[in-house]
């Protein structure tokens, strides 16, 4: 497998890593349909701990089944499939060396108290990446929460033990918690701040979640606006978030959400296209359809960020 041009410009970004670490990001970003382009679609299926099996799977029931995820990243072409320790051993051994693989080593559940701080439970290891084949670890942050400082503290010791044995780290940056109202979760100097605190923890991925127009943070606004910083448009806030992860120095996939209307799916996708983005990492709206309109809908989506729709 020989890197594209793209591909090593976006591995030149990563002054100082391992080669272990930037050979399993170049595996994820030379995989599947979008290999080369320096673009992503990740299948991620932690969904079932974080809200139960029947709100995860039983719209397309095919999806309990562990392989099933597996055999559909892989037949849609996709560059990685992301899930918990549990799910990626179920398949391990049949699907090895098939789609590079990235372990959720974190986790939270519905079934947590809702007044209690925002915070998920670590349920796997850096060495459990290694013997189920994974090429990164994925762990979740919530900048926001009582309990972010811990969080953020368990995956920069997290982290610094898988770069140095050639493990990739993905962080999901989701702001949560006491210090955020539901309008602060998605606002764009909120999603900003939180692709730029990822990035400083030393994420080689980051995953985000798309914004609204809305700022959240006083002193914040004051600056967007005196500086003219241009959120108008969903691209354009892509971009900004793309400016804060390192000025695009650290690859940022932006995440699905809950099931929605396949135009609303694909308009997200070109946004992400249009404001420089590396990709989706999309879970429900993939796995909660039936397996055809899965394919077609991956399918339109590696078109779209291929330029081609």
């Amino acid at each position: 497998m020989r890197a594209t041009r793209v591909v090593q410009k976006i591995l030149s970004n990563y002054e100082g890593e391992t080669p272990g670490v930037k050979a399993n990001l170049c595996r994820m970003l030379m995989n599947g349909k979008l290999g080369g382009t320096g673009k992503m679609i990740i299948l991620p299926v932690d969904q079932g701990f974080e809200h139960g099996p029947a709100r995860s799977f039983a719209p397309n029931p095919p999806a309990y089944d562990p392989h099933y995820h597996y055999q559909l990243a892989i037949d849609a072409g996709l560059n990685a499939f992301a899930a918990p320790l549990g799910m990626l051993e179920a398949g391990a051994d049949t699907f090895a060396g098939q789609i590079p693989t990235i372990l959720k080593v974190n986790s939270a559940n519905s079934l947590h108290p809702s007044e209690s701080a925002k915070t998920q439970a670590i349920t796997a290891s850096v060495d459990d990446a290694l013997r189920v084949g994974a090429g990164a670890i994925g762990f979740t942050i919530y900048p926001g929460s009582s309990a972010g400082l811990t969080m953020f503290s368990d995956i920069a010791e997290m982290r610094r033990e898988a770069a140095a044995k050639g493990i990739a780290t993905v962080i999901w940056s989701y702001p949560r918690g006491e210090a955020l109202d539901k309008d602060g979760e998605t606002a764009i100097d909120i999603a900003a701040y939180a692709a730029q605190i990822a990035a400083l923890l030393g994420a080689h991925i980051i995953k985000i979640k798309l914004s609204t127009d809305h700022l959240s943070l006083p002193e914040a606004k004051k600056v967007y606006e005196a500086e003219g910083i241009n959120i108008s448009t969903q691209a354009a806030r892509v971009a900004d978030c793309m400016r804060s992860a390192f000025d695009g120095r650290r690859i940022v996939v932006f995440s699905g959400g809950s099931k929605k209307s396949a135009d609303s799916v694909y308009d997200d996708a070109r946004a992400i296209r249009d404001g420089g983005g590396n990709g989706s990492i999309i879970g429900r709206n993939s796995f909660q359809r039936d397996r055809a309109d899965a394919m077609d809908m991956l399918n339109k989506l590696m078109n779209i960020y291929k330029g081609k729709e």
